[in-house]
């Protein structure tokens, strides 16, 4: 992101009286969506200039924008969707602006620890939760995690991906009711028994939902995720500004704050 540049726009729209067309129109992960709502409202106040936010699955989001949904911004869950746009000549540069791991939510009368979690997913009474590969990272990254899986104990990443209930992040899955985190939601009605995904949904899902656990996933199975930002062509000022500022000091914290790992980490 050309920080001068940005840094320049952030002063001029400062000066200036926000218009409607100054408005800013942000692409997200649905995983950033209380940090990044955040993030918004501060460069809002900080600028004057409003951010118009759409959070879903970020494989979906991609789609959208590659069937001509305006977006100015798009901040993903992986580095893959928007390198893809970059790639197809959509966007610019993509960069690296946070981390995240997964983690296990269980239900409060689930045995699951860290040294037993293999063991626990592979039980055939356990009912394993993820996201939906390719539309969502989250997915993406719970597979990977059960290709580990085989370095551990042949066979398991198979066992593993075939009971998988793919019950969040698809274009056919059930959203949860207003003002519900998504994943507390399919726990708390008891669609699995187990579902891995980001720790910072985890603490947001165990929020909604008290008696949820989190269980951290062991060295051997960790995944890391890395989120991707880019800023779509023909996007004006005030979006490569909105982009410094999730890049920028302030930005950062709040992200942190949410449980995200800093970019530069």
């Amino acid at each position: 992101m050309r920080t001068v540049l940005a840094a320049a726009a952030v002063l001029a729209m400062t000066l200036a009286p926000a218009r409607a067309s100054d408005t800013v129109i942000l692409f997200a992960a649905g995983s950033l969506k209380a940090a990044l709502g955040e993030v918004a409202a501060g460069f809002t106040k900080e600028t004057g200039n409003p951010v118009s936010s759409e959070f879903a699955p970020s494989g979906l989001l991609r789609q959208r924008i590659e069937a001509g949904e305006p977006a100015q911004v798009f901040a993903s869950a992986n580095m893959a969707h928007p390198k893809k746009l970059a790639d197809a000549g959509k966007a610019g540069e993509v960069v690296l602006f946070a981390r995240n791991r997964l983690c296990a939510i269980v239900q409060p009368g689930l045995d699951a620890s860290t040294d037993t979690l293999l063991d626990v997913m592979l039980d055939d009474a356990v009912r394993v939760g993820t996201s939906t590969p390719k539309a969502d990272p989250s997915g993406d990254y719970a597979f990977a995690l059960f290709d580990k899986a085989d370095g551990l104990k042949p066979g398991a990443g198979e066992t593993l991906k075939a009971k998988a209930l793919q019950l969040t992040g698809g274009p056919d899955s059930a959203p949860a009711p207003e003002g519900r985190n998504q994943y507390g939601w399919v726990m708390s009605e008891n669609r699995a028994d187990l579902f891995l995904t980001y720790c910072t949904n985890a603490l947001l899902a165990q929020k909604d939902t008290p008696g949820l656990r989190i269980v951290q996933i062991p060295e051997p199975l960790a995944v890391g995720a890395d989120y991707g930002l880019t800023i779509l062509n023909g996007a004006p000022a005030q979006a490569e500004a909105l982009a410094d500022y999730i890049l920028s000091q302030d930005g950062q914290a709040v992200l942190e704050g949410y449980g995200f790992a800093p970019a530069a980490e």
